[in-house]
């Protein structure tokens, strides 16, 4: 696995879960720490409340679900399906994202600070008012995406894909123009002017 760029590649794993039943059928409302969840099925199952620290999910289906006030923090995501998953006010700080399907999830609010989506297939993925400080989108394919009004200051973009994306209201004052693909991308005038600047243009 690659390193992560917050923190260690795998965080050290004191119990695994192969049975949802182990943890009485849900998520909700529970703390778990260094645990490893592998190939559960959480498909059409509603969360909120969950507290996951340095946890590891490998082949979780997380389909149609949704997850409130949830926190993953420092948690690492192998081979998982997220199709038409939504997390509304949730924390994924400090997580990374390796080889999942996002198509169709929405995420609302939260914080996903310092999360590591590098090359993640975000085309058919909501962000709205999402805390994204420092995260790591560099190569992440991003055309048709929505990532609006959030805040993506200090965010890694090199070689992202963000041809036809809807950027408005977002901070783009980490992007650099010349390493990305913006072609067709949608941006507010405010931002207009960040990336002019960023081209080096005087914007009188």
């Amino acid at each position: 696995m690659p390193s992560r760029k917050y923190g260690p590649s795998v965080p050290a794993v004191h119990h695994t879960v192969r049975d949802l039943a182990e943890v009485g059928g849900s998520l909700a409302g529970q703390p778990h720490d260094h645990v490893a969840f592998v190939e559960l099925d959480l498909t059409e199952t509603p969360t909120a409340g969950a507290v996951l620290d340095s946890c590891t999910f490998r082949g979780v289906r997380f389909n149609a679900s949704v997850y409130s006030d949830s926190a993953f923090i420092n948690c690492v995501f192998v081979r998982c399906s997220f199709f038409d998953t939504v997390f509304d006010g949730c924390k994924f700080t400090g997580s990374k994202f390796e080889g999942c399907t996002h198509d169709l999830m929405r995420v609302a609010g939260g914080d996903w600070s310092f999360a590591g989506l590098s090359r993640a297939n975000l085309a058919r993925a909501s962000f709205t008012r999402v805390r994204l400080r420092e995260a790591d989108l560099s190569g992440a394919r991003c055309a048709g995406a929505t990532l609006v009004d959030s805040d993506l200051s200090g965010a890694s973009w090199d070689g992202a894909d963000l041809s036809g994306a809807d950027l408005r209201g977002s901070d783009l004052s980490a992007l650099d123009p010349l390493a990305v693909t913006l072609r067709g991308a949608r941006i507010d005038q405010w931002q207009a002017i960040t990336v002019a600047a960023a081209l080096g243009l005087a914007v009188d």
